[in-house]
């Protein structure tokens, strides 16, 4: 289980302490610049933890869970956020679709439950949905959900060439898994409300981010991807 976290000293330990009383997992939170005691509480709740010397973002932190994971041999890999709005008995379900060779990726739908967002946002999830199932050949409703699974392929190819951009960690990585000729598999899961902290993206950011990734959709099919490059020249 791969948990990144960003200044979560709030809620990261029942997170950590959930994944424990419902699956049998190893866990590992990237601390991805905390300035608080998310490493430490994420120890103490019994974690293994590696750190980042400053915040690289959640792409980078899933980077080093996936090679982390890579390195030791883990056949699959699940991400779970550290601010507690998801559901860690779904974690096992996501698994499942993994473990029985139905998915590479399983991703966790947030539209599965009641899931207030503003109408830009949902509008805008609209329309990445409509162009990832395009590209992918397959439904994706929730683009930008961090609550998935990954088999050991995908780990692998992720361990070497994830995408580190905000935004691209979650939807980017749908295109490069259809390039690669993974299965992707969306299914409903729940949602809480965040728990403790901070979200790391205002509205401004998101905005910015949002429109550097349609560019990134739109171009993707016609460029050869740097992952692409990197792994022809291994």
């Amino acid at each position: 289980m791969i948990i990144p976290a960003l200044n979560e000293e709030e809620t990261v330990a029942a997170v950590v302490r959930g994944v424990l009383d419902h699956l049998e997992a190893d866990i590992l939170v990237v601390d991805d610049g905390s300035h608080d005691r998310t490493a430490t509480v994420a120890t103490q709740a019994g974690a293994i933890v590696l750190r980042h010397p400053f915040n690289l973002g959640v792409g980078a932190a899933l980077r080093t869970g996936f090679r982390y994971a890579s390195e030791h041999g883990y056949q699959v890999v699940a991400q779970v956020d550290a601010d507690g709005q998801h559901e860690v008995t779904d974690a096992k379900r996501l698994v499942e679709l993994v473990t029985n060779g139905e998915a590479d990726l399983a991703v966790g739908s947030r539209f599965g439950s009641v899931y207030d967002v503003s109408r830009l946002r949902r509008l805008s999830m609209k329309l990445l949905s409509r162009r990832v199932s395009r590209y992918l050949g397959t439904p994706i409703h929730d683009t930008t959900s961090g609550f998935r699974a990954f088999s050991h392929a995908a780990v692998t190819r992720f361990a070497r060439s994830y995408p580190s951009a905000y935004l691209s960690d979650t939807v980017e990585a749908l295109l490069m898994a259809g390039d690669w000729g993974l299965t992707v598999v969306e299914i409903p899961v729940q949602m809480h409300a965040r728990k403790g902290g901070q979200p790391s993206a205002n509205f401004g950011r998101s905005l910015y981010h949002l429109a550097r990734l349609t560019l990134v959709i739109g171009l993707h099919r016609f460029r050869r991807p740097l992952y692409q490059r990197v792994e022809g020249a291994q």
